[in-house]
């Protein structure tokens, strides 16, 4: 069985003031176009279906024309909530938009959506489950354990993946969104201070697949089945140089899974540009380029271009961000980032220090530990401690 796996559509978006959803149309129809061409079975859309919990009416109508795309294609269609969605306004219609194919994930509540599939190698389960916070798994979950309520996303994710009692023998998908440890981030994505949000790439062991959203760079965190697709479009200038792709995966006997990527081409890349004004103003600079593409210019001229962002709009039209590399920028960055140091706490400094050192952000046990240590450091500098 074939699946499509997406996530972090982010519909409705708008960056630095542009909106993207002529860009976001144009990309959605690609993917329905790639759906057709590989002949898959089914799509799997790992949460941030919107940008805004409360989307405009221009985006709740871009997702029904993709979603009846899909269907009309006789696509299976499995949807969860990401941070960025509303869980509620995310499962509204669920129950009668299965009759069609599409499956929503609902408001978590301790139970999760699990729809079994069947083709000529057996069953084949999909678990649904949307973006959880600890605070949501303890209110679900209340007077429903005898365990100890998880207080950290690590225990909260790890209590509702042992609720669902997935059979190891069997075939197993599970689609999620949430921040595995040892992903890369991007710009675009919301940062939650020293890691507090991970959680380990070992919850999912028991899933062949496990289809990942909220990380924007396609990418696969512990082992090969467990993936982020990425978003279908750049959204930060982080990821001006990344090839953004649909991840499809295929699996037939328990075991025997392979997965691939299909590139997609936007209407407008997102990229940058850096010379002098009369450089990247110069025809034989830009002919032969897309100069409709959302643009961030860095001039190094040692002065500032009088209405320099209006000038090059009339070459290039989109142009989001302009910014000077020269020797006075250079002299503010460094102040600036002085003042960033001390503006910033101990635990977070610190936090900064060990991904620097380890290439991976610390553990949410391991920050919460820091921020222990720090106050006791603090009582025993004021003499709370002795």
């Amino acid at each position: 069985m074939k699946f499509l796996h997406i996530s972090d559509l982010h519909i409705g978006k708008r960056v630095n003031e542009f909106s993207m959803i002529e860009d976001q149309a144009y990309i959605l129809n690609q993917i329905q176009k790639i759906a057709e061409d590989s002949q898959a079975d089914g799509i799997l859309i790992a949460g941030d279906i919107y940008d805004k919990t409360v989307p405009s009416a221009e985006a709740v109508q871009l997702f029904d024309r993709f979603l009846t795309g899909l269907a009309d294609q006789k696509k299976k269609i499995f949807a969860i909530s990401g941070n960025h969605d509303s869980a509620e306004r995310i499962a509204f219609g669920a129950h009668l938009m299965s009759r069609s194919d599409v499956y929503v994930s609902p408001v978590y509540d301790g139970s999760v959506s699990k729809i079994t599939l069947e083709d000529c190698y057996g069953r084949l389960h999909i678990y649904l489950l949307p973006f959880l916070k600890p605070a949501s798994v303890r209110h679900a979950l209340e007077g429903k354990t005898d365990r100890e309520l998880p207080e950290s996303y690590q225990d909260a994710v790890q209590a509702a993946v042992e609720r669902l009692h997935a059979d190891p023998l069997e075939r197993n998908i599970l689609v999620a969104h949430q921040f595995v440890t040892g992903a890369g981030r991007c710009e675009s994505e919301e940062v939650m201070v020293g890691g507090l949000d991970q959680v380990d790439a070992g919850l999912f062991d028991v899933f062949d697949y496990t289809a990942l959203g909220h990380i924007h760079s396609p990418q696969s965190v512990g082992r090969e089945t467990v993936r982020y697709c990425g978003t279908p479009l750049k959204y930060s200038f982080s990821e001006a140089k990344q090839q953004k792709s649909v991840t499809v995966v295929e699996l037939k006997e328990k075991g025997q899974i392979t997965i691939d990527t299909v590139p997609m081409t936007p209407l407008r890349d997102m990229r940058e540009i850096r010379g002098t004004y009369l450089e990247v103003t110069a025809r034989p600079f830009y002919e032969g380029t897309n100069t409709e593409d959302y643009i961030r210019v860095t001039l190094t001229d040692e002065e500032d271009v009088p209405d320099g962002m209006q000038k090059l709009r009339i070459i290039y039209p989109n142009l989001m961000r302009l910014e000077y590399d020269n020797s006075r920028t250079r002299q503010s960055r460094e102040i600036e980032a002085v003042r960033d140091v001390e503006r910033k706490s101990g635990a977070e400094l610190f936090a900064e220090f060990y991904e620097l050192q380890n290439n991976v952000p610390m553990s949410g046990v391991q920050a919460e530990y820091i921020r222990q240590l720090m106050e006791q450091v603090g009582d025993f500098k004021n003499g709370g401690i002795g």
